[in-house]
């Protein structure tokens, strides 16, 4: 049994939910930062500084890579939600 490790997108794929090479990739990136963090190698700020940045690329692109505004809205929601989750850790800091 194989297990499919396909990159391509379907409207099929939408209507079943959540897309799992996302959420690996999110899961991933919050873990790096975290450790990151953990292993003083960065600050929480630096890390809310590094999820700023990367809102206003995805803004910035939005257009050029031709992302549809539900699309758009749902990447800045997740971002948003790490900076958020971030912020409350300098707080605590």
């Amino acid at each position: 049994m194989s297990i499919d490790q396909s990159n391509d997108k379907t409207d099929l794929d939408a209507a079943h939910g959540p897309d799992a090479h996302g959420q690996a990739a999110m899961l991933l990136i919050e873990s790096l930062i975290h450790g990151l963090i953990s292993r003083q190698v960065i600050t929480v700020a630096d890390a809310v500084d590094i999820v700023d940045t990367a809102i206003e690329v995805k803004i910035d692109g939005a257009a050029d890579r031709g992302d549809s505004p539900a699309s758009l809205r749902q990447s800045l929601g997740l971002l948003d939600a790490i900076g958020n989750s971030l912020s409350r850790d300098v707080l605590l800091d």
